[in-house]
């Protein structure tokens, strides 16, 4: 049996509902047509820290509500947040939730989903690009690459209860490509961990403000990248990569230094 889906008409007058919108990882051009024309009808915006402030362009007719973390400190606590949506839906409409990257990969878009659901709002998910692929995309790091890595992990550094997850020491096992995203905190278990599994040269990267004009990165192996961090002054938000599609990226280099230089002999 067939199951028929309700397709959710952003355009729609009925009032009480939200939109949870992913808004790519920075860039302002990296964010979907169908997630522009959902904050193009929005009557109220919250958003993230890590949304592009461009973005709110096109819900010009909008409250915008800035709802996010800078730094560890918090403007609303979650529960807040979900007590916010739910009394601007029946106070004005059409609620729009802008989450950085996609809000199903560690956005805790389901979960204000699910609260809006329960309060009878009418509910829609615009999926974003993830940063976990895009960040590393962008400096030309894949995730997979055939004869280098045939699988990926992508983990939260940092679980609620403030603790490194224990799926980072899995994945240490195993000859994937491991994606960590807010984990700068932890780099050094991080590396422990790795060290364990006598993983000293397996290449690393880490991202800093991915595809944003501040984009900053540090490369260098598991032994070595502490000290890089240092050189590079790398902080949150960041996006840790480690695997063999690191080398990659030195290699499209390589390449692009070697025509250049071809060109310029002949």
């Amino acid at each position: 049996m067939r199951v028929q889906h309700k397709k959710y008409n952003i355009g729609s007058q009925s009032r009480g509902r939200l939109t949870v919108i992913g808004a790519g990882p920075g860039d302002p051009e990296l964010i979907t047509l169908k997630a522009i024309k959902a904050l193009e009808v929005a009557d109220v915006v919250l958003y993230d820290a890590l949304v592009n402030d461009e973005l709110l362009k096109y819900a010009s007719n909008a409250e915008k509500i800035f709802v996010g973390k800078r730094k560890g400190c918090y403007t609303y606590q979650q529960n807040q947040i979900n007590d916010l949506i739910i009394s601007r839906a029946q106070s004005h409409g059409h609620v729009v939730r802008l989450k950085g990257g996609d809000p199903f990969v560690f956005g805790r878009g389901a979960e204000e989903m699910e609260f809006a659901a329960c309060h009878g709002l009418e509910t829609a998910m615009v999926p974003g690009i993830s940063s976990s692929l895009s960040v590393p995309a962008y400096q030309n790091i894949p995730v997979t690459k055939r004869g280098a890595s045939e699988s990926f992990w992508v983990i939260t550094g940092t679980t609620k209860h403030h603790k490194l997850s224990n799926d980072v020491a899995l994945a240490a096992k195993s000859n994937a490509t491991v994606v960590i995203l807010m984990g700068m905190s932890k780099l050094s278990q991080i590396v422990s961990l790795f060290k364990q599994e006598e993983k000293g040269n397996t290449p690393i990267a880490i991202i800093q403000n991915g595809t944003r004009s501040d984009e900053k990165i540090g490369v260098g192996t598991i032994s070595n990248i502490e000290k890089e961090v240092e050189k590079n002054k790398l902080s949150n938000p960041a996006i840790i990569i480690i695997g063999e599609v690191v080398n990659h990226r030195t290699r499209m280099n390589q390449i692009v230094e070697a025509q250049m230089q071809l060109s310029q002999e002949v």
